[in-house]
């Protein structure tokens, strides 16, 4: 449900074309919130190095934004079917550039851990508010808007993690986080303006499905009450644990290991190790 409280002009769901711009413009922010998760990586060892609070300490910072970044989701949602996407987007981009300059000021754990709530909250605001508005848009290609969302989640990190890396080797992490930070924001902000949800919903098109679909518009309690639900929820739990364990330790490791700087050729690209695993 769209609240009335955000004015938006009358826009159809069947403008095909504007759809496809609003979910170009979801890709693209969630290109913008990939280096807050996957980007991490690069900086735990030159945090260490100048700070030597020992990596287990840095890296209860990455927890902590994993948290924030998915639990308070559902509360997100909550403001964005008050006021719309645009209003919960702008705060994201706000609270995504501000994670990082804290980061790029923070001489004590205290204010990386922070860094980091405000880092997870900015995410998952800007993440939940991105698929869900993708949804709305395509009743009818949910597979396709939800996939292609997300795809630019990891498609942000493969295409920055060369250039943040080469920042922080040249002016060091705390010029990546703080230059990075601000660019990433702003980008967020101002395609947060444009982004809106449709104001007449269109009902998907009838497929002829081997297997029967439900026809029932469940409310979150009735969610929360079936057993697919949790399946499903700790399905998710344990791939997703294992892929971000990898994705926050696999600078350290590479480092441990002394391949980090290693070349690696593959399809006639060139880079070191370290970059091209992250890409």
């Amino acid at each position: 449900m769209v609240s009335s409280t955000e004015a938006t002009p009358p826009v159809q769901v069947q403008s095909s074309g504007f759809r496809w711009v609003q979910l170009a413009m979801g890709i693209v922010c969630m290109a913008m919130i990939a280096n807050l998760q996957y980007g991490w990586t690069l900086f735990v060892d030159p945090i260490d190095a100048k700070y030597h609070w020992g990596r287990t300490a840095i890296q209860l910072a990455f927890t902590i934004f994993v948290v924030t970044e998915t639990w308070l989701v559902p509360v997100e949602a909550w403001f964005v079917d008050k006021y719309g996407p645009r209003i919960v987007i702008m705060f994201g981009a706000v609270m995504i550039s501000l994670a990082w300059v804290l980061n790029s000021y923070a001489d004590s754990l205290t204010l990386l851990y922070a860094g980091a709530v405000v880092g997870g909250i900015g995410a998952g605001a800007v993440y939940g508010t991105c698929v869900g508005n993708a949804l709305k848009w395509f009743p009818d290609r949910r597979g396709l808007a939800a996939g292609a969302t997300a795809a630019g989640f990891g498609a942000g990190a493969a295409l920055t993690v060369v250039p943040i890396a080469s920042m922080i080797a040249s002016s060091g992490y705390q010029s990546a986080f703080f230059t990075f930070g601000i660019g990433q924001g702003l980008v967020v902000f101002v395609l947060a303006i444009f982004l809106r949800p449709p104001s007449v919903a269109a009902p998907a098109r009838r497929k002829q499905l081997n297997l029967p679909q439900s026809r029932i518009d469940y409310t979150p309690p009735q969610v929360l009450r079936t057993p697919i639900f949790w399946i499903m929820y700790l399905v998710f739990v344990m791939v997703a644990s294992g892929g971000l364990m990898t994705a926050a330790q696999i600078a350290p490791i590479a480092h441990d290991f002394k391949i980090a700087n290693e070349p690696v050729t593959l399809a006639g690209f060139q880079m070191a190790a370290l970059t091209f695993a992250i890409s």
